[in-house]
């Protein structure tokens, strides 16, 4: 029997692209899995689409194994934009609020809303999203909720993400000549976070660090709102390739050295430690943990190093007492949880997308489950907006009801 509220999402990266196919069971926070396919990507550089016709038709084969696995079909997915071609700025709107008694109306919350939106932006590059982070009324600031409080200006500070304008054509027209529409296109940074925190994490003030294979995503909340966004344009890959350059070995066998024998940080137990790998032409490939360490940990505090040039440009220190939330791909590292807080200088942990049952619990699933998430939250935004109109259509009826009743002998 086909199962209702189905969402599927897309995690378009750099290395592979995931699909993830699922429906929330009923009153719960949880969701089944009904399938997952990952299949490796080309035509995706550094998180951004390069070649269209080519990541078309590895998202047609990874529809066409969702649909079998799940028995469904597939009319419509959310998918995430990656790439450093993502930014952040600040801005400011201000209206008069139009009705006669003052009262803030939701048409004037929409209208202040696309005030913020109004400024200088190259014509190559557009708004993606736009968070109101506080709201003033006749100068009385750090206002969270407008609606139907008085006044005579309302003002807004918002947070707007934006993005290169070609390459989020490139991957609109990805999906859609795979033959499926988009739901929505969510910027990576803010994919993971739907699946990795909780909303009192939000409330203290937390980072989240995703690192994929070409790129490291960061979204900053502070008071419950998103206060800075980046991607980085590293990312475990960059691991690999080191390893390869380092070790005189293909990428292939690279990989398998850093998921087998890698780490962060050099312990006493491994400092005499040494390997060897047989490759394909039989022959051996020897090398110490003290070698493969000197290639990897520069790399990941580069990382850091980064990410803590990105928290300055919010504050000198910023104050986040839930501290970093680590997750992705390359977050399966160990010793990386040191690295960050030494860096960092705040508490770090490792977290995997929690609510899906029958899902084994895997750090580099966090952004394709985010947008499941995403996908659920729009789904039941969008029930509760049709129930409100109906309601409201309902009231209309009636009072045209008692004005005829009152024509009525």
């Amino acid at each position: 029997m086909p199962k209702t509220n189905i969402i599927t999402a897309l995690d378009i990266g750099t290395d592979s692209i995931k699909g993830l196919t699922a429906f929330q069971k009923q009153n719960s926070s949880d969701f089944e899995i009904l399938s997952y396919v990952k299949k490796f990507s080309l035509g995706i550089r550094r998180g951004v689409v390069v070649n269209p016709d080519e990541v078309s038709k590895n998202i047609s084969h990874v529809l066409s194994d969702l649909e079998t696995e799940s028995g469904q079909k597939i009319t419509s997915v959310y998918v995430n934009l990656g790439g450093s071609h993502i930014f952040c700025v600040s801005s400011h709107g201000s209206v008069v609020v139009s009705r006669a008694d003052q009262k803030i109306s939701q048409e004037d919350i929409d209208r202040v809303i696309e005030s913020a939106k109004t400024f200088s932006l190259s014509h190559n590059n557009e708004i993606l999203e736009i968070f109101p982070n506080e709201y003033t009324i006749d100068n009385q600031t750090g206002i969270k909720q407008v609606l139907g409080m008085s006044g005579v200006r309302l003002e807004v500070q918002s947070l707007v993400i934006c993005g290169f304008s070609l390459y989020l054509k490139n991957l609109t027209e990805s999906v859609l000549d795979a033959g499926v529409q988009i739901e929505d296109i969510i910027p990576s940074p803010l994919a993971a976070t739907k699946a990795v925190l909780k909303p009192q994490q939000k409330e203290l003030g937390v980072m989240v660090v995703d690192i994929g294979a070409g790129t490291t995503s960061i979204a900053v909340y502070k008071e419950g709102d998103l206060i800075h966004t980046a991607i980085i344009p590293i990312g475990s890959l960059n691991i690999t390739q080191d390893i390869a350059v380092g070790l005189q070995a293909d990428i292939e066998i690279a990989e398998k050295i850093k998921k087998k024998f890698g780490s962060c940080i050099l312990t006493n137990a491994d400092k005499n430690k040494k390997e060897k790998i047989t490759l394909d032409d039989s022959s051996c490939l020897s090398f110490s943990h003290k070698m493969l360490i000197k290639f990897i940990e520069p790399r990941v505090s580069e990382i850091f190093d980064l990410i803590q040039r990105e928290l300055k440009k919010i504050s000198p220190q910023p104050l986040l007492p839930a501290g970093v939330v680590i997750t992705g791909g390359g977050a399966k590292l160990p010793k990386i949880l040191d690295i960050a807080k030494n860096i960092l200088k705040l508490p770090a942990r490792i977290s995997a997308p929690q609510n899906f049952s029958n899902l084994e619990t895997d750090v580099s699933m966090s952004a394709v489950c985010g947008l499941i998430l995403e996908g659920a939250e729009s789904d039941k935004s969008d029930k509760q907006r049709i129930l409100q109109d109906f309601a409201f259509g309902n009231k209309i009826i009636e009072k045209i009801k008692k004005v005829f009743k009152a024509f009525i002998p």
